[in-house]
């Protein structure tokens, strides 16, 4: 069969990868085209780089990186509404073209709903894989599921309940991030051999996650810099390092401006974020799939997270629904962690609780028992070959529209 799948972001780069796996190992005449990532990039090379096909316009591959469209915010999205109108029209006409068996959409909703309704308006079948956060703003969007999604694929125990009453028909089978933590070479590998591969001195790390989208960076990047200044002008923390996670379809370009002249020992990584997290004492972390990564890696954390621009922030604040921005915090229902947003999001904020979970051995133990909660929740191993299983089961039955 033609799989046709669409990431915008990092985090669905990363469980597209693991499901694009999943449907090679159940379908081995699996065709894919698709929108995502380095990642996703590499499991199409390594499985169809050898296949031939006679028809050039029967080639799969990846069509678009999510670098090109990654956006965070509502006015940042309005002020590059030409460029995703743009996108969408393309990604539209190159599915008519490749006529796929299914068009399988991971989160990003304001570009995956777009296509959805397309896709549904041409006859196309219509999988939504890691819901959109219907749950947390713009419930409205529930009417879309329902109209343009054969099947929504859902990877946290708390929304079973939530679309079960919503009417919306979903399969659950378990969290993929579960599998991607425990097969990483992070869990593996020992922390001698991560110094060495980095050429980094053993001393104690803290991580730093900046997120994954430019505006993230942008915003993130100055209160990091001045939270590692604050912890090295601290007699006990004057020996450590900080390594910041630079993240997948970004360069040095990105963070050196804001590192010009630190008087912290900053270096940043590439392609190794959950290894850093794995071996550092605490992690500062911004919000989203990191912060669940971070979770299942055992590392003490805060999150801290600020929007990109005031009108943003005021936006969310009056749609969004839920105590919680942090996924771990959102899966049990409580804090298993600090989150400091917009103004609370500060280098003060971020030393006090940085210390807190290096020196208080009984808060930090206190922590890592919530993240035991967190990861039961969650389900066990198996997660995105169930799930690629279960999509391939259900193009078997007859459409019914």
């Amino acid at each position: 069969m033609k799989y046709y799948i669409i990431a915008g972001e990092a985090s669905g780069d990363l469980h597209g990868s693991n499901l694009m796996k999943g449907l090679y190992s159940e379908d081995p005449d699996a065709r894919i085209r698709f929108w995502g990532g380095d990642l996703m990039n590499s499991v199409y090379t390594d499985k169809e780089s050898g296949k031939q096909t006679t028809d050039a316009q029967d080639a799969g591959g990846l069509v678009r990186h999510y670098k090109e469209g990654a956006i965070m915010g509502f006015w940042e999205v309005f002020r590059k509404a030409g460029m995703l109108l743009g996108n969408v029209r393309f990604c539209e006409k190159d599915i008519l073209r490749w006529n796929p068996d299914v068009v399988i959409l991971i989160d990003y909703p304001g570009f995956n709903f777009k296509i959805a309704e397309s896709a549904h308006r041409h006859g196309f079948r219509v999988f939504y894989y890691i819901a959109p956060k219907v749950w947390a703003s713009r419930e409205g969007r529930i009417k879309k599921l329902r109209k343009y999604v054969d099947k929504l694929f859902i990877v946290f125990p708390f929304e079973i309940q939530y679309f079960r009453s919503k009417g919306i028909d979903f399969i659950y089978k378990g969290n993929p991030l579960v599998d991607a933590i425990d097969n990483s070479q992070a869990v593996s590998e020992s922390r001698e051999d991560f110094l060495r591969r980095n050429s980094l001195p053993d001393k104690p790390i803290i991580a730093m996650l900046a997120g994954s989208r430019k505006g993230e960076i942008s915003t993130m990047m100055p209160v990091l810099r001045e939270f590692a200044e604050k912890m090295t002008s601290l007699p006990h923390y004057s020996g450590y390092q900080f390594v910041v996670a630079g993240a997948p379809a970004r360069s040095m370009d990105d963070y050196t401006p804001y590192l010009n002249g630190c008087k912290a020992d900053v270096k940043v990584i590439f392609g190794q974020t959950q290894a850093i997290v794995k071996n550092a004492v605490a992690a500062v972390v911004n919000s989203g799939t990191a912060s669940l990564e971070t979770v299942l890696l055992g590392t003490p954390q805060v999150v801290g997270f600020i929007m990109g621009s005031r009108i943003t922030y005021a936006i969310a604040k009056r749609i969004v629904k839920v105590r919680f921005i942090s996924l771990g915090n959102l899966i049990i229902d409580r804090l298993a962690f600090k989150e400091f947003i917009q103004e609370d999001c500060n280098a003060g904020n971020l030393v006090a609780e940085v210390r807190a979970l290096i020196e208080d051995e009984a808060y930090r133990r206190k922590m890592l028992s919530e993240y035991d909660c967190i990861r039961k929740a969650l389900g066990g191993k198996g997660a995105s070959a169930a799930v690629a299983k279960a999509m391939i089961e259900e193009l078997s039955l007859p459409d019914c529209d």
